[in-house]
């Protein structure tokens, strides 16, 4: 109601009118905009060796000007165990006073586990960290399908394995606010089209797909990208891609056409891979990712 009467008050609604519905609707969709994110698996070497913790690469992150950052959970104290609520909101606390959001963060976890009950756990694990999500206000939390297909296992035996333990984290997620996604990562699942039919198999608005750039090996990538935009919640952007598993640069002003024809709207967390180095590298390709959204 107080939308309505703001674009009543400013003229706009006269202005949408006179144009038509259709020109309503394009002068709404410029409203929306791309935020950059930065995953922190960029600092993974220089986190796990102690040359930086993690305040102090959100805080090198909010120098850069990125709109928000992605704290992974294995960057968080004593994972996976779940960290203490003075850490989690010290954590909170870096990134907003250095202009950030929080938009996501993310788990080791493996559906694909032959023994059900060893799903059953993680299924479990995956729910305390949908908590810990929530307590540092990220809107989404990626899981993994699983690290390999199991030997004497079916494709399709493993989909359901897979499905079966998002659907009670889809409902955990919804319970604590917290969007569920599933990272393709090239791993028990591998193909374009396998991901898509765990995604369309899921109904629920509090679940979607983290779009893994860099782990769609086994065609055009690009076209691959443009299949799954409808699904994606959140994004790993990344320095190189595979076309038809052959390592090659990632065309940035390309990948962003992409993404603005495809109507996605939301943070595209950006992610540095070896031998990059975060300090050197992440600036110009955050550079390269603004000026590509900006034209």
């Amino acid at each position: 109601m107080f939308r309505r009467s703001f674009i009543k008050n400013s003229g706009i609604l006269g202005m949408a009118v006179g144009s038509g519905i259709q020109g309503f609707n394009h002068l709404t969709k410029v409203k929306y905009k791309l935020k950059t994110s930065c995953n922190m698996f960029s600092f993974n070497k220089l986190l796990t060796d102690g040359t930086m913790s993690l305040a102090q690469a959100i805080e090198f992150c909010g120098e850069l000007g990125f709109d928000a950052v992605d704290p992974t959970g294995y960057y968080l104290d004593g994972y996976p165990e779940v960290p203490s609520d003075t850490h989690l909101y010290m954590i909170k606390n870096v990134a907003f006073n250095n202009g950030m959001a929080i938009s996501g963060t993310g788990i080791r976890n493996d559906f694909a586990l032959p023994e059900k009950n060893e799903r059953i756990k993680q299924v479990e694990f995956a729910k305390r960290w949908i908590e810990v999500a929530a307590k540092l206000d990220a809107p989404v939390i990626r899981l993994f399908a699983g690290s390999k297909l199991p030997e004497g296992s079916t494709l399709t035996e493993v989909k359901k394995w897979i499905i079966d333990a998002l659907n009670p984290c889809v409902e955990y997620g919804k319970d604590h606010g917290v969007i569920i996604t599933l990272q393709n990562h090239f791993d028990a699942i591998k193909s374009m089209e396998d991901v898509k039919s765990i995604l369309d198999q899921m109904d629920s608005p509090w679940f979607g797909l983290n779009l893994d750039i860099g782990s769609l090996r086994l065609g055009d990538p690009y076209e691959d990208i443009k299949a799954l935009i409808p699904y994606a919640k959140t994004w790993q952007i990344k320095e190189n891609l595979y076309i038809n598993n052959v390592q090659e640069p990632t065309n940035v002003k390309k990948l962003m056409g992409i993404i603005k024809d495809g109507g996605y709207r939301g943070y595209i967390p950006v992610e540095t891979l070896p031998p990059s180095d975060p300090l050197i590298r992440l600036k110009p390709f955050l550079e390269e990712i603004e000026s590509a959204i900006a034209n």
